[in-house]
């Protein structure tokens, strides 16, 4: 695929502004929006393995990542779904469906909780701009000769893509927190929001912070002589 800088679109000078003033009264819910993007595709490409289109491989466990870098403000989304071909993320992502703006924002600009805007008019993806100055997409789809996909965008109307380097059918969404918003890649609240809103989820969420091991709670009588002990929780 040849580099492409294009612009989105959308019928209004700008959706951001308005995505990051009017769409939710809580910031946290772009949690919801990313992780649920996620457990659609992973949705999607297991439909594709039951109707015989696609064959999961061997040991595959669907799971939505998502890891946190305070160091670097960023928070990653990571699933292992359908991912996008180019064509795809020139439908899905650079043409946003979103006509009557301006009706749009007379309906809901004094809307205090209006959360479900979103799904009205299929920006989820967008609420990743309520909290982040830049995005990056590193995507390959289920398809076969699929090449990966690398697009980012800096919260304007206008993006570039070119071909990526992901190496695994999936989706990674890459989040530059603004200066406003870093409490969101603290691997605390990250976990506090996604138990929030994600708890109902039906595919299994890890959330970790970067350059760290991926840990997990077990029983003592589930711990094996290779596992690696950083805390012991004891009941009084």
């Amino acid at each position: 695929m040849a580099e492409k800088h294009g612009a989105l679109s959308i019928n209004s000078d700008n959706i951001f502004p308005i995505i990051k003033k009017w769409l939710y009264s809580d910031h946290d819910i772009f949690y919801r929006e990313l992780i649920s993007n996620g457990c659609d595709a992973i949705t999607k490409l297991k439909k594709l393995d039951m109707m015989g289109e696609y064959e999961l491989p061997e040991g595959y466990k669907p799971r939505v990542d998502v890891i946190v870098d305070p160091d670097a403000k960023t928070i990653r989304f990571i699933d292992n779904g359908v991912g996008m071909t180019a064509d795809e993320v020139e439908e899905y992502i650079n043409q946003i469906a979103f006509s009557g703006a301006t009706d749009f924002i007379a309906k809901y600009k004094d809307k205090t909780n209006d959360d479900q805007i979103i799904g009205h008019f299929g920006l989820g993806f967008y609420s990743a701009f309520m909290v982040a100055d830049e995005v990056h997409i590193d995507t390959l789809s289920w398809q076969k000769d699929a090449k990966p996909v690398h697009w980012e965008c800096d919260g304007g109307t206008e993006y570039d893509m070119q071909d990526g380097t992901r190496t695994e059918v999936g989706t990674c969404i890459t989040l530059f927190l603004n200066e406003d918003c870093l409490q969101f890649c603290n691997e605390y609240k990250a976990t506090e929001v996604i138990k929030k809103y994600c708890s109902f989820m039906p595919v299994e969420i890890y959330v970790s912070r970067a350059n760290t091991p991926e840990t997990q709670t077990i029983l003592a009588s589930e711990k094996l002589d290779s596992d690696h002990v950083i805390e012991e929780v004891k009941k009084e």
